[in-house]
């Protein structure tokens, strides 16, 4: 007996329809997990992603309420839309989580992040390097003879763009902080 050969929602007709209702694109999304601030929270929070093989492009944690205990967890992960919800419901399910938010479909947010690049380079080339700084509005934090040490702040892409304009320039070492988000207007998470 061979196998029918059906493509997925092959029929509009159908009383099946086997078209899902989700999608198959991936989406980038910015997750602000309110947890209890206590040792094993974020091997917890990381786990959960680690086990059930899901991504984290950007993570960062800080204290938000000392007398509360409170620290925020700040994730960039991307999936299906799917994935991001099981990721949302899984992580409400965590015993010291307080709160899950996406900041993605809650209403305009604003991402920031922090980099540090090395450049090295001599002449035209360290003239351009600094002339794209002022540019992208970068900072020179440390200076030597052979290399300079950017500080630059902004949206995720405009430090990818830098990168990439310093790449040709002697781009040496980059250290980023990972995406940090609040959403915008009045509301507050805590």
């Amino acid at each position: 007996m061979s196998p029918l050969n059906i493509k997925k929602g092959a029929s509009s007709h159908s009383a099946y329809d086997l078209r899902s209702t989700f999608g198959d694109t991936v989406e980038r999304h910015t997750l602000a997990v309110i947890v209890e601030n206590e040792p094993g929270v974020l091997a917890r929070v990381i786990g959960l992603f680690a086990g059930r093989g899901y991504n984290i492009e950007s993570l960062t944690v800080a204290e938000i309420d000392h007398t509360g205990h409170r620290s925020r967890i700040t994730i960039v992960t991307t999936g299906t839309p799917q994935v991001i919800v099981q990721i949302k419901a899984q992580l409400g399910r965590i015993v010291p989580v307080h709160e899950v938010h996406d900041l993605t479909v809650e209403g305009p947010s604003v991402e920031r992040e922090l980099a540090l690049l090395k450049v090295a380079g001599r002449g035209d080339a360290r003239v351009e390097a600094l002339r794209l700084a002022d540019i992208f509005r970068a900072s020179v934090v440390d200076s030597t003879l052979q290399s300079f040490v950017f500080e630059i702040t902004g949206t995720p892409e405009k430090i990818d763009a830098f990168a990439d304009l310093m790449r040709p320039l002697g781009l040496q070492e980059v250290a980023r902080t990972g995406v940090a988000a609040l959403s915008r207007g009045s509301d507050t998470l805590v």
